[in-house]
């Protein structure tokens, strides 16, 4: 881990706590610290959200099995999020967050299963949807791809990250390595996550695409342990659970705390207590439990809600609607009436604050 990540001492050692009742207290009462250190350091200078494609998801998956589908299938509408911050070395930085390819996505075997399974009924473009391409979104925002300096995933499901960090070897079907979509951008990975692809379990599998890192200039990789600090206004927290690397993305921004991930579907998700879908409100109150994961892997469920409550612990209220808090999936349920009674009680949109600038040195800005 190089300099330009801090560690974050609040969450030292506390996943080694046991028993784990008194994991889940300690780990609240760190994110309470934590968080009022967090909003003293500053805010980020700019972030906006970018819907990619829509996919199609299990609703069995969505809510933990909690709510009640009319559909088997629902869709999941997947962001991608520019943010702009002052480094701790005091120059101006550029993360993307979620620049998913659905080309790369397509190659995971859930997703190459349902696939064939929806053309052979002919549905294939029932639940997908293509809004933007990520590589094509900074443009429009007065950047350049090679104005990047970080990318990152909440963790690397359904993602290729060949064509994304490009590779030095060629992937099957094409017939030269792919080149970077982001030229000078490292793509920063837990280490868990990395490791992952080293020796894959027959319950990860589905669901991450084989060979995905095959050829990726390991120096393009900026590799962290834990929790960190990328610069002012900007961290991401350790979220074991869904996968043993899933991290998520917390910003300070002019309306308070922000926090994203894929833990969880909807809004409903880290509040139950306030869901209209069907079933979901219900099940999380008989038992007694104030989360509601996205249950597709099931890595380990404790540790997954546990991971929820220190997000919302961070997250702060809504100003539009102070019940909500600031959680946004990076994959959310969308809000379609098909998939009825499966829909979002609330949803938060995108996030859009200050203006995206192009760096001093970039052409762009010279224009």
């Amino acid at each position: 881990m190089t300099t330009d990540l801090r560690p974050i001492p609040e969450f030292a050692g506390i996943n080694h706590i046991w028993p784990r009742g008194n994991r889940l207290t300690a780990i609240r009462e760190a994110a309470l610290a934590y968080r009022e250190r967090f909003l003293s350091q500053g805010q980020v200078t700019a972030v906006k959200s970018i819907d990619i494609a829509a996919a199609p998801y299990p609703a069995r998956f969505a809510f933990q099995g909690y709510s009640v589908n009319a559909n088997p299938m629902i869709s999941i509408i997947n962001r991608m999020f520019v943010v702009q911050f002052e480094g701790f070395d005091g120059k101006p930085k550029t993360l993307v967050w979620e620049p998913t390819v659905a080309a790369g996505s397509a190659k995971a075997p859930f997703y190459r299963n349902l696939q064939r399974f929806a053309a052979r009924l002919g549905v294939e473009k029932l639940f997908v949807k293509y809004y933007n391409d990520p590589d094509a979104v900074l443009p429009g925002l007065g950047l350049r791809n090679s104005d990047v300096d970080y990318l990152s995933f909440d963790h690397l499901h359904v993602q290729d990250v060949r064509m994304i960090m490009g590779s030095k070897t060629v992937i099957d079907g094409e017939t030269e390595p792919r080149k970077p979509l982001f030229p000078h951008a490292k793509l920063l990975v837990h280490r868990k996550e990395l490791g992952t692809f080293e020796a894959m379990h027959p319950m990860q599998s589905a669901w991450y695409v084989e060979g995905g890192m095959d050829g990726v200039d390991e120096e393009r990789l900026e590799v962290f342990d834990g929790d960190v600090e990328l610069g002012v206004g900007v961290s991401l927290l350790w979220t074991p659970g869904h996968t043993d690397g899933n991290h998520s993305l917390v910003l300070n921004t002019p309306d308070g705390v922000w926090v994203s991930s894929e833990n969880g579907m909807a809004a409903d998700s880290w509040q139950p207590e306030l869901s209209k879908i069907p079933g979901v409100k219900q099940q999380a109150r008989f038992y007694g439990r104030e989360v509601v994961l996205n249950g597709n892997t099931l890595e380990d469920s404790l540790d997954q809600y546990d991971s929820m409550v220190k997000e919302k612990t961070m997250a702060s209220p809504s100003r539009r609607d102070p019940r909500w808090l600031q959680i946004i999936p990076s994959s959310e349920c969308a809000p379609w009436k098909r998939q009825w009674p499966v829909v979002p009680t609330y949803s938060h949109g995108g996030l859009n604050y200050g203006t995206i600038q192009a760096p001093a040195n970039s052409p762009q800005s010279r224009n």
